[in-house]
């Protein structure tokens, strides 16, 4: 039997793909998210230790590889197009594996969500049900290039940061960190616009309006760009408002570094999209960071 035979006809997914399913290195913006807004409330986190841990394996690992194992699910014939190696158009993951294991870890997220109160139970329903709206029929926001990238956004970075916050403060937060909370949110519209250039081929032939397939791949980066800029804008504002201009002029530092990666991203957007999500969302969410010290204690 050849090495693709054996493939084709497994009947347990590798424990290799199972780890490829779920995307570890998709779970660092959540799990980010989720500690600026436990900074952001002013607690003291030594003594909350096990709330944070227990939210960053929750945002991270569990509901956000439930939310990688449900779109490759539900995306397993545009992934035959665009990366045919993935995990479950490879037969690697094999059958319903990619279903069952997105379900499993759905419970799981239910469950772990409990342990962290009203607010983070509350929280955890409003994720998992917004991870199976984004891939799964018929709702399936990911057809659309405004939606999609706007849900993942709000679920990436918005949604944690208020968690981590509610969380740790064992209330709603302060309006400021909720302010805050949602204006980069927003601006990560534009982080998983940019995400969206690796699949465009197989998004042309299946009916996923993506930004890059509806606009091309320039005017769809320079969307995604204006939208980051224009957030971190606004950020500023409000910091200076509230008199902390100090933590509001390293965040203009880093939107002028990030304009000079964004040159570099304009010289050829398809190919460029993975280097920018490397150099500049990183710029990026070190912002996010200083802003959740601004603001703490802040009330």
């Amino acid at each position: 039997m050849t090495v693709s035979s054996e493939i084709r006809y497994r009947r347990f997914p590798e424990p290799s793909a199972l780890l490829r399913l779920i995307k570890p290195v998709t779970w660092f913006p959540p799990m980010w998210a989720y500690l600026c807004g436990a900074i952001s409330v002013g607690v003291s986190l030594i003594g909350q230790i096990e709330l944070i841990l227990l939210g960053l394996v929750l945002c991270g690992p569990v509901v956000c590889g439930m939310s990688q194992a449900a779109n490759d699910w539900c995306d397993r014939h545009v992934d035959a197009i665009n990366e045919p190696d993935r995990p479950i158009p490879s037969g690697r993951v094999p059958g319903r594996w990619g279903l069952w294991v997105a379900i499993a870890m759905s419970i799981l997220a239910l469950c772990l969500g409990a342990l962290l109160g009203i607010w983070g139970f509350g929280a955890t329903i409003v994720g998992v049900i917004a991870a199976w709206a984004y891939s799964a029929e018929p709702v399936r926001l990911k057809k659309s290039g405004i939606w999609g990238p706007g849900l993942v956004g709000l679920c990436y970075e918005g949604l944690p940061w208020f968690t981590g916050a509610a969380v740790l403060s064992a209330a709603a937060p302060a309006w400021p960190t909720i302010i805050l909370a949602f204006v980069y949110a927003i601006g990560a519209h534009g982080i998983m616009t940019l995400n969206d250039f690796k699949a465009v081929k197989g998004d042309l032939q299946t009916g996923v309006r993506s930004l890059p397939v509806v606009l091309g791949p320039r005017l769809a980066a320079f969307v995604a760009c204006f939208i980051m800029l224009a957030a971190q804008l606004l950020v500023v504002g409000l910091l200076i408002s509230w008199q902390r201009s100090e933590h509001a002029f390293a965040i203009v530092f880093l939107m002028v570094s990030q304009v000079f990666a964004m040159r570099v991203l304009f010289r050829d957007p398809a190919k460029k999209a993975p280097w920018y999500n490397g150099v500049g969302v990183t710029l990026y969410v070190i912002g996010m960071m200083i802003s959740a010290f601004a603001v703490r204690g802040l009330s």
